[in-house]
C-alpha cells in the first residue's frame, strides 16, 4: 500500500497566523536503553513556498536505508532545525512524559539560538498530549496533531531528523556493550536485547526504573 506524502496544509493556514510554525516529534519513547531525542524543525512562507522532499515521511515509513538521505534533504529544506535529548537516567529520575518535556525545551533553545524564538509561531508536537508546556511553563502556542508525522510535513522532517541521530548514537553505544546488539535493536526489546539483559543485567543506558525484565520482547 503506497502512503500518501505529508502535505503543507496545516503549516501554510498556521503562517497565516504566525510568521513561523514549529514542527516536534519524539524517538525512543518506548526503547528500554537509550534517550528519547526530539527532533525540532521550523518553517516559515519561504520554505511552504518549496516542495516537501522527495521521499519524506514519517520515520517508521522511511526505508532504513533511505533514511540518511531524506534527513539530509528535510534539514536542507527546513529554515533550521535541531535535536534535543533527555538521557536514561533523566526517564528514570522525572519519568517518561517530562523527560519527553525536558528533551522537546532543549529542542526549541537550540532553535532559538539560531535566531528563530518560539514565542514568535505556532509549535506542532506529534501526538494526542502537550508535555511540552509542564515543563516550559506558559508563552507558547502548543498545539498537538494526532499522526502528525504522517500528515504534515514540518513533523515528518522532524520525525527522521531525531530517528537518524538517535539510531546513529545507539550504533556508536553499541560498542561499549555489544552483548546488547544495540546496533541492530537500537535499544528496544528484541529478543537478543532481553536475553542479554537475562544474561549479563541492565548496563547504565538502561532506564532502570523500568520493568525492563517484564517487557515483552518486539522482534
Amino acid at each position: 500500500m503506497t502512503v500518501a506524502a505529508p502535505t503543507l496544509d496545516q503549516e501554510r493556514a498556521l503562517l497565516t497566523e504566525r510568521p513561523l510554525v514549529f514542527g516536534l516529534d519524539e524517538v525512543g519513547r518506548g526503547a528500554l536503553a537509550g534517550p528519547v531525542t526530539i527532533g525540532a524543525s521550523v518553517v516559515d512562507a519561504q520554505a511552504v513556498a518549496s516542495p516537501v522532499p522527495d521521499g519524506l515521511r514519517d520515520s517508521k515509513l522511511v526505508p532504513a536505508g533511505r533514511r540518511a538521505d531524506v534527513a539530509q534533504r528535510a534539514a536542507a529544506w527546513v529554515r533550521a532545525s535541531a535535536l534535543g535529548w533527555a538521557t536514561a537516567a533523566e526517564v528514570d529520575e522525572v519519568g517518561i512524559i517530562r523527560a519527553l518535556g525536558l528533551a522537546a525545551v532543549r529542542a526549541l533553545a537550540a532553535l532559538e539560538a539560531q535566531g528563530y524564538a518560539p514565542a514568535a509561531g505556532v509549535v506542532l508536537l506529534d501526538g494526542n498530549h502537550d508535555y511540552i508546556s509542564p515543563v516550559r511553563g506558559g508563552g507558547l502556542d502548543v498545539r498537538t496533531v494526532i499522526k502528525g508525522d504522517r500528515d504534515c510535513a514540518s513533523l515528518a522532517a522532524a520525525s527522521v531528523l531525531a530517528k537518524v541521530a538517535r539510531d546513529d548514537l545507539m550504533v556508536r553505544l553499541h560498542d561499549d556493550a555489544p552483548a546488547y546488539e544495540w546496533a541492530s535493536n537500537k535499544g528496544y526489546a528484541s529478543a537478543t536485547h532481553r536475553s542479554a539483559i537475562r544474561d549479563h543485567g541492565l548496563s547504565t543506558h538502561h532506564r532502570h526504573s523500568w520493568a525492563i525484565a517484564d517487557a515483552p520482547a518486539l522482534f
